[in-house]
């Protein structure tokens, strides 16, 4: 989300100052706790007035739950995003009405709802360092794709079946993992397992066979909750889900040479 806009008018103090803190260029301490006494006043009048200025701020107190910074203008007057994660809906100014679905420009044809769903995906997913996933990489790649995968998945297991043919187009391929059952399920524990063995990259090839996996029973640090939680807030539906460096997601398997041309033509 885009930061909220502030600003600070810092008011202008005039104090009395003892010679020796002026030759020391510090302020007396009972001047500087006066500066300081005084200028509350103004950072909270200049705070209340910034927030009356930006109509954000208003209209978010009209939607339950929502934050000013959650709410962008669009190019329709009167009409403000509202944007939480990837999910995108439009509301008046006033507050009384929403609406869902994507906004396009007429002109060009630019679908302007996706083009925010991708900005929003680039910022999620580079959030998430390669420490954080089980890659699979040729030496050079040309092209970085992260995939939501699920152990279980048919077409997870499949697309994983190939990975060597995509690293060998030059795709580098990041693991992220979404158990689609949900916590508590064996899905789910097949995936800490994966992530918490010495070799999770093997690992994860194994569990896709159905071969079994070690791993140690206490793993704080597995990144499955997190990652299961980011494929929600990214839009994802099924898996696998294939999200590129443009935040475009594709949903589903795709085949290497398939996938090559996507990028490329990209």
């Amino acid at each position: 989300m885009s930061p909220r806009a502030r600003i600070v008018l810092l008011g202008f103090l005039s104090a009395t100052v003892s010679l020796a803190s002026i030759a020391a260029d510090k302020p007396a301490p009972a001047a500087a706790a006066a500066r300081e006494s005084a200028s509350a006043p103004a950072r909270e009048s200049a705070s209340k007035e910034a927030a009356s200025k930006d109509p954000r701020v208003e209209l978010a107190a009209k939607i339950p739950g929502a934050k000013p910074e959650e709410l962008r203008a669009t190019p329709i007057p009167g009409v403000y995003e509202l944007a939480r994660g990837t999910d995108i809906a439009y509301v008046s100014v006033d507050g009384k009405y929403a609406l869902v679905g994507d906004l396009y420009e007429m002109s060009s044809n630019v679908n302007l709802t996706e083009t925010a769903r991708r900005n929003e995906r680039v910022k999620l997913m580079a959030a998430v360092p390669d420490s954080e996933t089980i890659v699979f990489s040729p030496k050079d790649p040309k092209y970085t794709v992260s995939v939501f995968t699920d152990v279980d998945c048919g077409y997870c297991r499949k697309l994983h079946s190939q990975i060597a043919d995509y690293n060998k187009l030059g795709i580098k391929v990041r693991y992220l993992m979404f158990p689609r059952t949900g916590p508590d399920t064996e899905s789910w524990e097949k995936a800490e397992q994966v992530v918490c063995s010495k070799n999770p990259a093997e690992s994860l090839t194994k569990a896709k066979r159905d071969e079994a996996v070690a791993a140690p029973k206490h793993c704080p640090n597995s990144h499955v909750a997190e990652q299961y939680e980011l494929g929600k807030e990214v839009g994802l539906r099924g898996t696998p889900a294939i999200v590129l460096a443009s935040g475009e997601m594709l949903p589903g398997y795709l085949p290497p040479q398939a996938l090559v041309k996507h990028l490329q033509a990209k």
